[in-house]
């Protein structure tokens, strides 16, 4: 496994507890949803692996993060980048009084050799946009235009594992579907893993291979995207397929044991 997440805990303020006993694994070259209502816990996963919890605004307290093998949890947010995961933030957090190409090139920062020439001509073919724009201050440009600049420049670190969260919030529907088409595009192409998180349920498994769903800070349901479209649950709260009156709660559902296997 490219990422395994075992048994963390992750506390705020040293009282509020927002993971508990919170597991998952990650193969690598998958792509791979985390969803959940606001407030289940999924940002804050991401965080957990990324390193950029810190004591003020949580910490892990309990369990094991590991990494193509190795133990990350404690490693500084850099160190981790330096390992190849990088996460984009929710709400597009670019320099806006920079151009475009000036946020690209901040994805070099860490990089030991530097390929500049060749990587931005390779954000540039799967974001023709941002050639457009590159000479563009930033803040100008349009939400889709800028979730795909914070893609790019996450692309420039050469990243194994990409963590990205909520990549379709604020934008146009046909917008959503055209950056998560890229997002396939690189996990088929670059082989870079995936890690999404994401509210739109009917876009983040159209792309994924397996899914994860999230209450109060726990793992309550995993299987295949194809499984999880055919759940009655999955299909009332995130798909709005089912009719049913009834609300169950995901509480109701038997945790799925990690010992099935879903690639072989």
């Amino acid at each position: 496994m490219l990422l395994e997440v075992n048994n963390i805990q992750v506390i705020y303020e040293r009282i509020i507890m927002v993971l508990r006993g919170f597991s998952l694994q990650i193969p690598e070259k998958s792509i791979v949803a985390l969803l959940g209502s606001n407030g289940a816990g999924k940002s804050t996963c991401l965080k957990a692996v990324s390193g950029l919890l810190q004591p003020e605004n949580g910490e892990v307290t309990m369990g094991e993060i590991k990494f193509n093998g190795q133990s990350i949890r404690g490693l500084n947010a850099s160190d981790i980048v330096k390992l190849g995961i990088v996460q984009v933030m929710e709400g597009r957090q670019i320099f806006e009084e920079l151009t475009v190409e000036e946020n690209l090139k901040t994805g070099l920062y860490n990089r030991s050799v530097n390929h500049e020439g060749l990587d931005l001509d390779m954000v540039y073919e799967y974001f023709p946009i941002l050639r457009e724009r590159s000479n563009q201050i930033a803040g100008y440009c349009s939400g889709g235009e800028q979730q795909m600049l914070v893609i790019g420049r996450a692309l420039l670190t050469r990243p194994k594992l990409l963590l990205l969260d909520e990549p379709s919030l604020g934008l146009a529907p046909l917008v959503a579907k055209d950056v998560f088409q890229i997002i396939a595009k690189l996990n088929k192409e670059q082989g870079i893993t995936c890690l999404l998180v994401e509210q739109n349920a009917k876009l983040a498994l159209s792309i994924a291979d397996y899914g994860f769903v999230m209450e109060n800070g726990l793992i309550v349901l995993e299987d295949t995207t194809d499984k999880l479209k055919e759940h009655k649950n999955i299909q009332e709260f995130y798909l709005g397929i089912s009719k049913s009156e009834e609300k169950n709660s995901f509480s109701n559902i038997k945790y799925y044991s990690r010992k099935k296997r879903w690639f072989s």
